[in-house]
């Protein structure tokens, strides 16, 4: 189970490590001290992941040598700081106070991963589903890089954009956590990066210091929801507005997917440096430019890959028109062509892999043009594919980001036709509208065929961000010019309170299972398997088991407490992680479900030994393999532990493999 105390060490590690790296970063950005602040957190975050997993996969992840690491770093970021002061400026600075706001609304998302504990039980709350990715922080941090794939025995290498939990795992490995913890504090500190970072965009496009806790409130603000819930019928609301999950906003995504967000936050990074190529001293901007792209990649491919490969192509067209004269547009497209090329470089061994991984799958292209559908079975047929068109506009984003749709397209066109904004801001202006509209634009039109649909659910981020920043500079300038806009935008962000308080609420007390009881005497039974399991080795149990813990089945208690790889972790994992075709994974599900259900063959049980490498096996009293245990009569095992009347441990016979 998480401590508390562990949770805040790996919070102030990460946040001390890459603050000291990012702000002599962050000060060739921004010319104010604290808006320096405000970006070096996730800046620092995104260089120190991006260049610290080559460093620990070449000499080796241990904790001494993650020590080393994070010490050399964080010194380096020290000296260089003293060394290179910024510039004084009498522009707005982020208040202290809403730097202390941020901090406290980014720990409701990292509720959503806390447990609760309920009279006995372990009560979880519905994020903890995309969470269960901490057996990958648990793999990593155990075994070290690269990381195998800890949901299937037959599938190798793990294939997936995994440089955060690569970071949780190193913040783990520091304090001396384990990867649950290093996930909580790792989901604070990216709810808190992102937030600190809209929040100096904000101030510096705005120039308002009130801009800062505008987007700590416009960011607590989520969808209408709750309100149509309240105003019309179920038959009604279901019928006319299509019923899978949509792209939803700040609260609901850092909730449930804070490796996204890091990567959104990298990607406005990204257009933010790239705005600043060009210049006479802006060489250095180049390989920073790199590294923050691939740092967006190795996130997020699709974030960071598809959504800013699309914002960037334009913009960088854009981009030699405003250079001053041909030398400057020789020279920002070098610098262009070197940060792309060294992007490449560090991200090639993901872009191999996920390049086989999406081969093995059968499934032709990964991405496929649909249409995103926004209306229901109310609308007729014939019209309605044609209808979903402009109602992704507005119907879909009008219901889920109610706070910052019209203001922040407000405030996006305003400092568009701003002509009197300096030059650098202007460009900075049109990068942000090329991603906003990438990031909305994908996603309309296109769908990932791998599991989810994470394109269009994880593609609108950083489109959330920026139109937070302008809708929060805005505002701020609304209040002093123009209150009758201002008024009708607080009326806006009001509407989306109820929903965010409802994601905080379910977030704080979870959702009590029946099984809750159960799930609190798992942590046990996952101890004594490891004391007969060597780091490296796989277990094996029903995937099913326990798989009411949260709303969509999982093997829950799995992913949270085993710290061990699994030889099958259930269909949920394979499809997302395991390189194979679906009718095998839904041969393997099929496979899994029997045995443990009880009706084994021999040699399927022999297979579990051989082919599927499972060298323990636990079988528990939900089982229907308890009163009919095929692992008992096998020769390829033998029990080694049990506690009666709840489980049976059983160990592979290694001179029988």
């Amino acid at each position: 189970m998480p401590s508390f105390l562990n949770v805040l060490l790996c919070g102030l590690a990460a946040l001390a490590i890459c603050f000291c790296v990012g702000l002599p970063l962050a000060r060739c950005l921004v010319d104010e001290p604290r808006l320096a602040w405000a970006l070096a957190p996730a800046l620092g975050w995104a260089v120190f992941s991006a260049l610290a997993l080559p460093i620990l996969w070449a000499i080796g992840f241990s904790r001494a040598h993650v020590t080393a690491l994070c010490g050399l770093a964080t010194l380096v970021g020290v000296v260089a700081s003293l060394r290179g002061p910024a510039r004084t400026e009498n522009n707005p600075a982020v208040p202290i106070w809403a730097f202390a706001a941020a901090a406290a609304l980014a720990i409701l998302p990292a509720l959503g991963v806390w447990p609760k504990l309920d009279d006995g039980g372990l009560v979880l709350a519905e994020p903890l589903f995309d969470h269960s990715k901490i057996a990958i922080v648990d793999d990593i941090a155990r075994l070290g890089l690269p990381p195998g794939n800890p949901f299937f025995g037959e599938a190798g290498a793990l294939a997936y954009y995994y440089l955060w939990h690569f970071s949780a795992a190193v913040v783990a490995a520091l304090v001396g956590a384990n990867g649950w913890e290093g996930d909580i504090a790792l989901t604070w500190f990216s709810s808190f990066t992102s937030l600190a970072l809209m929040m100096g965009l904000a101030v510096q496009l705005g120039e308002q210091r009130l801009a800062a806790p505008l987007v700590v409130l416009l960011s607590l603000a989520a969808s209408l929801w709750p309100l149509l819930e309240l105003l019309f019928s179920d038959d009604f609301l279901y019928g006319a507005l299509f019923q899978l999950p949509w792209p939803r906003g700040w609260i609901f995504q850092a909730s449930w997917v804070p490796q996204h967000l890091a990567s959104a936050s990298c990607v406005v990074f990204a257009v933010l440096i790239l705005s600043r190529l060009g210049g006479r001293r802006s060489w250095p901007l180049a390989p920073l430019l790199a590294v923050v792209v691939a740092a967006g990649f190795e996130s997020s491919a699709w974030v960071g890959g598809v959504v800013f490969a699309a914002a960037a192509l334009p913009f960088v067209v854009v981009l030699p028109r405003a250079a001053g004269d041909v030398r400057q547009r020789a020279v920002l497209l070098a610098q262009a062509a070197a940060a792309a090329a060294l992007a490449l470089a560090l991200c090639s061994p993901f872009l191999r892999d996920e390049y086989i991984a999406t081969a093995a799958r059968q499934l032709g292209a990964w991405i496929a043009l649909r249409p995103f559908a926004v209306l229901g079975p109310l609308v007729p047929d014939t019209v309605r594919r044609i209808a979903d068109l402009p109602a992704y506009w507005a119907v879909l984003l009008v219901i889920e980001f109610p706070a910052i749709y019209f203001a922040g397209t407000g405030a996006m066109a305003g400092a568009l036709a701003n002509r009197s904004a300096p030059p650098e801001q202007r460009l900075l202006v049109a990068g942000f509208i090329a991603l906003a509209g990438a990031s909305f634009g994908i996603p309309w039109l296109f769908a990932s065929t791998i599991a989810n649909n994470d394109l269009a659910w994880r593609g609108v981020l950083p489109g959330i961000l920026v139109l937070t920043i302008f809708a929060a500079a805005g505002i701020a300038r609304w209040m002093a010019t123009a209150s009758a806009r201002a008024t009708a935008a607080f009326l806006c962000v009001a509407l989306g309170i109820p929903g965010g308080i409802e994601i905080a609420w379910d977030n704080a007390s979870g959702t009590r299972a029946q099984s809750a009881a159960a799930l609190a005497e798992t942590p046990e039974m996952w101890a004594a398997v490891r004391r007969h399991a060597a780091p490296e080795e796989r277990v094996g149990n029903n995937p099913l088991f326990l798989d009411d813990s949260v709303r969509w089945p999982i093997n829950i208690s799995w992913a949270l407490f085993a710290d061990r790889r699994s030889c099958y972790a259930g269909w949920n994992f394979a499809r997302a992680f395991v390189p194979l075709p679906k009718p095998e994974i839904d041969r393997l599900e099929t496979l899994f479900d029997r045995v443990f259900a009880g009706h084994g063959t021999t040699e399927e049980v022999r297979d579990f030994a051989t082919r599927y490498r499972c060298r323990v096996i636990v079988v528990t009293s939900r089982d229907g393999a308890w009163n009919s245990d095929p692992f008992a009569a096998s020769r390829y095992f033998h029990l080694v532990e049990q506690k009666e009347g709840q489980w049976r441990i059983y160990r592979v016979d290694d001179a029988l493999q």
